[in-house]
């Protein structure tokens, strides 16, 4: 069995040197075969320098360099497509993620027949109000919208059957709601373990408030996308139509009243019913043209990644 170590980097030349030879010592103590795939997510600092001079000296260590700064989804897709271990496991290159953790959880997977685990830093080092307090809120949401009742989705340590990661596609802000995503595309043994959180030893975090922000965003998106992605008729042609029967049901009484009750009473166009009548047909067929263009755009769009490799290491391209 092969694993594939799949981690994203933005800005963390102090910690690579670190990070491989943590990483190496636990596999080579496991007797696990493994690859280490880095992706440098558009760094400004030395990070590709250090990457290449690792990948030169261990041909487990894979690179993959980015032309700009795409984002973590984009980096864990382009690492997903590259990785050929039967269990994936990710995590971040701060040296906050504890790759000890990485026996258990391969554990997990092979003999508890999970098909991904995803890591829980119960105890957290980071700031209470700018980290600990909105992680929590926004754990809480995630788990209500979703169904996946996990307590860390943005925990970065998190492993995987490679069936999992070849099925789904990881792109935009989503890195976060990857078992949201697994769970939508049937793989629903979702597993968590209680993972041990480090105190980040070099530079600052990447991430600021606004994450947490633009994550809400995204858990509004994926739950639209996991009821409606493939059929967005069902919600836009329901609302439609209903508009559209209310509208009729207005235009409906407004006609027979001025036919048969009230022939000399005011003109049509004087009455609120006549445009609660017309803004709900109008409405209502704008929705229902909405759903049937998402429909046509399902079925002619072709997908392709979002970001551009500028060099690779190790890897076939």
């Amino acid at each position: 069995m092969k694993l594939s170590v799949v981690i994203p980097l933005l800005n963390e030349e102090e910690s690579l040197n670190e990070l491989y030879h943590w990483i190496a010592s636990v596999m080579q103590s496991n007797g696990f075969l493994y690859e280490l795939i880095l992706i440098d997510d558009g760094s400004t600092d030395d990070s590709w320098k250090h990457i290449e001079a690792l990948a030169q000296e261990h041909s487990e260590v894979k690179g993959i360099r980015f032309l700009k700064n795409f984002g973590k989804s984009q980096a864990l897709h382009a690492g997903f497509g590259m990785a050929e271990g039967d269990v994936v496991i990710t995590m971040d290159a701060d040296l906050q993620d504890n790759p000890e953790e990485i026996p258990e959880l391969v554990t997990m997977i092979t003999n508890q027949g999970y098909d991904l685990v995803s890591g829980w830093k119960k105890k957290r080092y980071d700031s209470v109000v700018s980290k600990n307090m909105p992680s929590k809120l926004f754990n809480f949401a995630a788990r209500k919208t979703s169904g996946v009742k996990l307590h860390d989705f943005n925990c970065g340590l998190k492993a995987y059957k490679k069936e999992v990661i070849k099925t789904i596609e990881v792109t935009g802000e989503m890195h976060r709601y990857i078992p949201v995503l697994a769970k939508n595309a049937g793989f629903n043994k979702i597993g968590e373990k209680v993972v041990k959180h480090q105190a980040r030893k070099y530079g600052t975090t990447k991430f600021g408030m606004e994450r947490f922000v633009r994550g809400f965003l995204d858990l509004i998106t994926i739950s639209f996308l996991s009821r409606f992605g493939k059929r967005p008729m069902h919600l836009f042609g329901a609302w439609g139509a209903i508009m559209l029967f209310i509208g009729f049901c207005f235009a409906l009484y407004l006609g027979i009243d001025k036919l048969f009750i009230d022939p000399t009473g005011r003109l049509i166009t004087e009455r609120p019913q006549f445009y609660l009548a017309l803004t709900a047909m109008i409405l209502g067929t704008q929705l229902f043209l909405a759903g049937f263009l998402g429909e046509l755009f399902l079925r002619s769009r072709k997908g392709g990644p979002n970001y551009i490799v500028k060099e690779v290491l190790n890897l076939k391209e």
